[in-house]
């Protein structure tokens, strides 16, 4: 987002406003405003004003979890404001809630005629994105109800209904059109010599498919109630390291924010649960990979994530091939949408499939969740699900024909489906792009974790010795195969990726760290690996670029191609740490606690490649989602990696 746009997050609702708490409506940009819920604008104006004009930000508003600022209206110093307004403004799940306190600075009574301007545009957020694209949308029905105190908007397409519902107390005096589908609510307020009022006003989403309205807080102080409640549940019992207050600090920080991201999904049986939602603005909503790798990292310490992302995986899991989706028997969903284009057909991500590596980190969060725990319950329940994620990575996934996982672009999709998404990432060191099916490294090392931690399963859970050595076997196998094909001895490093015809896609890129994360290296590589990742070039000060600098194709600002991303970091150094790299580890676990705390200790999703050196403070990446479930569990990550030091 940027700075002009706040944040406040709660489960599956987002609201973002600017300086003074308005909502502006404004399409276009990389960071539309509004109240979103379940992908739709809920909310699309929200605009204070005081005797018919726009009042000032005396105070903008923060950051946190509550959207505070301080309001007068504009004059000169001559002429001092009739009154100052005080502004408070939170969310809960379906809901957002504003206080509004207006005091009167003159010793004489006073009349001051507030107006709130709302509506609803109930945009798909897949509409609001930069790129240009248009949606047709035929039979469209807009309605707004006056109500005794406040206004109703309502949405419909066919099937498709969705709502919200903006309520004040006291009522106000009036419901105003305004021309433009907008309702205008006013109040005019008799204030006592140096006097006040409060307006409290409640917004309720409800989406299509939601069954009951929502349970909107009686004011923003009752909303953040719930979150620190919810906050505090989440951090009790984590053992921060006493002796690095700035990693104890990133973690807090990090479990506070994993708190408000999880968002409700189903498992196979119909249960209701809440799982990591992938970040904000544009992501609040299920994915697999990131859902996983967040379980993952939280795994030691809120094992209860990957209790409820795996099932809830299980239950999206493809049982037939759908070209649309690129979905596949046994593949795990990549993205869920709830959405009206998703709905509708109109983007393809209802259900999302175009992801090469969700499938078997599926498989490894399921082993590394029954190691850790010693639950084997979740291992037998969704032990078809797995043998089913199996069957995808050795027949469609490829690794029985290529010997190695294989994606393909999908046109109506991504081009590249491994962690690495955007156009272009996947590249040579003269940025040239590959042709053809790609195998990408990481997706590789994924799978050979995946097949010796589904062994163990099978030997130990599932009482199946024969197909524990299948797989032990397959993992062996690719581990030879990948050494000797993607090395590159040259440089003593392995590829990116391969192209359809098995060459070098020769870009020294960070996904080599993954690989000591999986173990897919022989000791000798993976100590080569490690150290390269340390050279200046590659690492920043502040974590490893994505892309070694000083190739061709590397840009400090490019979103996968010499960005730093805390994820990736993670991952690099549990790494390190697993092939005895002890004091690599330590330095990047340091940049990024540095970076963190430079930030007020959270960690966003990307950070621009500028070097320390150059740069004493780090530089962010401007369309980053700054609450990010990844980055927020990276801490947890570092502090299993090197502990306190």
């Amino acid at each position: 987002m940027t700075d002009r746009h706040h944040l406040l997050v709660h489960g599956g609702t987002f609201a973002a406003v600017g300086d003074g708490g308005d909502i502006s409506g404004v399409r276009g940009g990389s960071s539309p405003d509004g109240l979103f819920v379940r992908d739709a604008r809920h909310l699309s104006r929200w605009q204070l004003t005081v005797d018919g004009a726009v009042p000032e930000a005396l105070t903008p508003v923060a950051d946190g979890d509550t959207a505070r600022c301080v309001l007068v209206p504009r004059g000169g110093r001559t002429e001092p404001p009739a009154c100052t307004l005080f502004r408070e403004q939170a969310v809960a799940e379906g809901a957002f809630v504003e206080a509004l306190r207006v005091t009167s600075n003159r010793p004489t009574p006073t009349t001051v005629r507030i107006a709130v301007t709302a509506d609803a545009d109930f945009t798909d957020q897949f509409e609001l994105r930069s790129d240009h694209r248009t949606y047709a949308k035929t039979g469209v029905v807009r309605q707004r109800q006056v109500l005794d105190d406040g206004v109703e908007f309502s949405y419909r397409r066919g099937e498709w209904r969705s709502c919200t519902t903006v309520t004040s107390e006291p009522a106000p005096d009036g419901v105003e059109e305004t021309g433009t589908g907008a309702r205008r609510l006013v109040w005019t307020l008799e204030l006592e010599p140096h006097g006040s009022a409060e307006l409290a006003l409640r917004v309720a989403a409800r989406p299509h498919g939601a069954v009951v309205a929502p349970r909107v807080p009686l004011s923003p102080a009752a909303a953040n109630e719930q979150l620190l409640e919810l906050e505090g549940e989440f951090a009790e019992g984590v053992p921060f390291p006493t002796g690095w207050p700035e990693l104890a600090a990133a973690c807090a920080r990090g479990l506070s924010d994993l708190a408000v991201l999880q968002v409700p999904a189903t498992g196979p049986d119909g249960e209701e649960l809440r799982v990591p939602a992938a970040g904000v603005p544009w992501f609040l909503t299920l994915l697999g990979r990131d859902a996983l790798l967040t379980s993952l990292f939280a795994l030691p310490y809120r094992p209860g994530l990957a209790a409820a992302t795996l099932p809830a995986l299980a239950a999206t899991q493809a049982t037939e091939t759908g070209a649309g989706a690129v979905a596949q028997p046994g593949k795990i969903v990549h993205e869920v949408r709830h959405g009206e284009l998703a709905h509708f057909g109109q983007v393809p991500y209802g259900r999302y499939y175009g992801s090469v590596d969700a499938t078997p980190l599926f498989l490894v969060l399921l082993g590394a969740y029954t190691e850790q725990t010693g639950d084997t319950a979740p291992a037998r329940r969704l032990e078809a699900n797995a043998r089913a994620a199996i069957g995808w990575m050795l027949d469609h996934g490829g690794l029985t024909s290529r010997g190695y996982l294989v994606y393909r672009a999908d046109g109506g999709g991504l081009a590249n489906q491994n962690w690495k998404d955007s156009p272009g990432a996947i590249c040579s060191a003269d940025g040239s792009r590959p042709t053809g099916p790609v195998m990408a490294a990481g997706a590789q090392g994924y799978a050979y974790d995946a097949l010796r931690r589904t062994a163990q399963l099978a030997r130990t859970v599932w009482d199946d010795e024969v197909y524990a050595a299948l797989l032990e076997q397959a993992a062996a196998d690719l581990r030879d195969r990948f050494q000797r094909d993607f090395w590159m001895s040259e440089h003593g490093f392995p590829a990116l990726a391969l192209d359809g015809d098995g060459r070098h896609v020769d870009a020294l890129a960070s996904d080599a760290g993954h690989l000591l994360w999986s173990g897919l290296l022989d000791k000798e590589y993976g100590e080569l690996v490690g150290r390269r990742l340390l050279e200046p070039d590659f690492f920043s000060g502040w974590g490893v670029r994505t892309l070694a600098a000083g190739q061709p194709a590397y840009h400090p600002m490019s979103y996968h191609r010499g960005s730093v991303w805390p994820h990736d970091n993670a991952l690099i150094t549990l790494g390190l740490a697993r092939y005895g790299l002890h004091d690599e580890a330590r330095t990047v676990a340091h940049g990024l606690v540095d970076a963190a705390t430079a930030a007020g200790h959270r960690l966003p999703e990307v950070l621009a490649g500028y070097g320390r050196d150059t740069h004493r403070e780090p530089v962010p990446y401007p369309h980053a989602c700054v609450r990010e479930s990844r980055s927020a569990a990276a801490p947890l990550a570092l502090l299993t990696a090197v502990g306190g030091a």
